[in-house]
């Protein structure tokens, strides 16, 4: 809670929008989740979210998939690593299904719940694909070329393997995908019956 944020001579005026990044402090409560801001340090502002729809809808996704799979208040910093780089890569205008399956899949590693490739069925085109999503920096996955049949089919096989270990996908993932004329997912409730997984 940042307290009189929009009053004209706030300290924290312009300094907090969607996906800002920032150092800041605050002064934890020890009734609730809400804790009160104190200062903040503006470090990065990502303007795209600020013009491109499509931009903002692929961050919001991965937000929600990020939130959904980790503990409260629990810093992991490899995870803020990766959410910070894909933020980057998004505000650079990387917009592509190709930036969300690649999260998707680097998120798996960094929750060790990674498929097991060796098992997985997947055309084997797809399968190299995917473990370059899994392993490649972004700048190489920006050079990485998909098919529209290996799209789908890795699309498709994510949505599947998210649900088993994650129990639900987040709504928006259909639009970050393709934006707001995007197919939508097949349903939840087609789950598979195992998911390969290394031990």
């Amino acid at each position: 809670m940042a307290k009189g944020a929009r009053r004209p001579n706030s300290p924290f005026r312009g300094k907090l929008d969607l996906f800002y990044e920032a150092d800041f402090s605050f002064a934890r409560s020890r009734r609730s989740e809400l804790h009160t801001l104190r200062e903040v340090s503006l470090r990065q502002t990502h303007p795209r979210f600020r013009e491109d729809f499509h931009a903002l809808q692929q961050a919001a996704y991965c937000t929600a998939l990020l939130e959904q799979a980790t503990e409260t208040e629990t810093p992991i910093p490899t995870l803020h690593a990766l959410f910070k780089s894909l933020l980057a890569e998004i505000a650079r205008g990387a917009c592509g299904p190709r930036t969300v399956l690649a999260f998707e899949a680097k998120l798996l590693v960094e929750l060790g719940q990674q498929p097991d490739m060796d098992e997985v069925k997947l055309s084997p085109g797809s399968r190299q694909i995917y473990a370059r999503l899994e392993t490649a920096d972004w700048a190489a996955l920006a050079l990485l070329k998909l098919s529209s049949g290996q799209e789908t089919e890795l699309r498709q096989f994510l949505h599947g393997f998210l649900i088993f270990h994650l129990g639900r996908i987040p709504k928006g993932r259909g639009e970050a995908l393709e934006g707001e004329a995007g197919r939508a997912d097949p349903p939840q409730a087609a789950t598979p019956a195992r998911s390969p997984m290394r031990a």
